[in-house]
């Protein structure tokens, strides 16, 4: 979607786009096409710095509270936002009875020629549905057309969001598994996937209860987890599998083994990747991965500049982090669309 200048705020109030307006603003079969189009168009003209972590007291003793900045701004004329999204990562919230999300988040977004305010839009559904979004656009460049068969390992907030994203991308899915190391959550979401289509005779929802064992059925694998042990062995991949990694952010996580990766044409969403995901941090550490391995990023490939999938037996390999730069255009499409209703 090519970008609509807006009008000076003197002429536009302020709004705020809740989670129910974001969810019918940056659908996947909007937000896709979007970024396909919109990253290797705008890459150049985006800058985003590293974000700013700030840790925060804590009353638990076994983890601490993590305040992020996100800041972004565009240079292009066609383009004309500042951003800053801000984010607090409280991991003992779930403790509290009811228990409460370890993660929020708030974009705030201004026009570049005044810099006054243009929208506020709820951060955390922008963060789900953009890092969901971001997954499909690589599958959609990197698996296989045919692709049927999609596990989903992780069964928190984002899963259905890669489950919806994924289907966009690859219509063929039929049959989805969910794995998570607690059986019972995993069982939740597959029982909650059923009620909402019941009477569907394209889809199948199943527990994968011997993970090992479904991995090596899946044409998709994806992984939404903060786990710091390898969960997918690169081994039981099958011959064309396409491996997606959306869960870590940290040199600390890790969530897949350092065979997938010398299996796998490995591409990652920004280069910002190979510094925080712990996957490739760990991997280039051991000497097993040099940087120059990585076949590039989800901007080269969307802009053509890199190759994809090679063979039909290839296993590809998608390691994504997410930058202030994919919730910027997020937050674009949605202020836009909006104005034009």
């Amino acid at each position: 979607m090519a970008s609509t200048i807006p009008p000076l705020p003197s002429s536009q109030p302020s709004i705020h786009l809740d989670s129910p307006s974001l969810h019918t603003l940056l659908s996947p079969h909007l937000l896709i096409p979007h970024f396909r189009t919109s990253l290797p168009t705008f890459s150049l003209s985006i800058h985003s710095p590293p974000r700013l972590s700030y840790t925060l007291p804590s009353p638990s003793s076994s983890s601490s509270n993590t305040l992020l900045l996100m800041p972004c701004w565009s240079t292009d004329p066609s383009l004309p936002y500042l951003f800053v999204k801000t984010v607090t990562v409280f991991p003992s919230n779930s403790s509290f009875l009811p228990p409460l999300p370890g993660v929020h988040a708030t974009v705030s977004l201004f026009h570049s020629l005044t810099g006054a305010p243009l929208a506020s839009l709820d951060g955390t559904s922008l963060t789900f549905l953009r890092t969901s979004a971001v997954a499909g656009l690589a599958s959609s460049l990197l698996s296989l057309p045919s692709s049927q068969t999609l596990l989903i390992i992780g069964s928190g907030g984002l899963s259905k969001y890669l489950i919806s994203a994924h289907r966009v991308a690859r219509p063929s899915i039929n049959h989805i598994f969910i794995w998570n190391r607690t059986a019972s959550k995993a069982l939740e979401l597959v029982n909650e996937l059923r009620k909402k289509e019941p009477d569907s005779s394209t889809v199948t929802f199943d527990y994968a209860e011997n993970l090992d064992e479904v991995i090596g059925l899946a044409d998709i694998v994806s992984c939404a987890t903060g786990s710091t042990n390898p969960i997918v062995k690169g081994r039981l991949l099958k011959p064309g599998a396409h491996l997606d990694l959306v869960g870590s952010f940290l040199p600390t996580m890790k969530e897949c083994d350092d065979e997938a990766l010398l299996r796998g044409r490995v591409f990652v969403d920004f280069e910002v990747a190979m510094d925080e995901a712990g996957e490739l941090v760990g991997a280039f550490e051991r000497g097993v991965l040099r940087r120059e391995d990585v076949a590039g990023t989800l901007t080269e490939l969307a802009g053509s500049k890199k190759e994809g999938r090679k063979r039909d037996d290839d296993v590809t390999v998608f390691k994504s982090v997410g930058t202030a730069v994919v919730d910027f255009l997020a937050a674009q499409l949605a202020y836009e669309s909006f104005i034009k209703t």
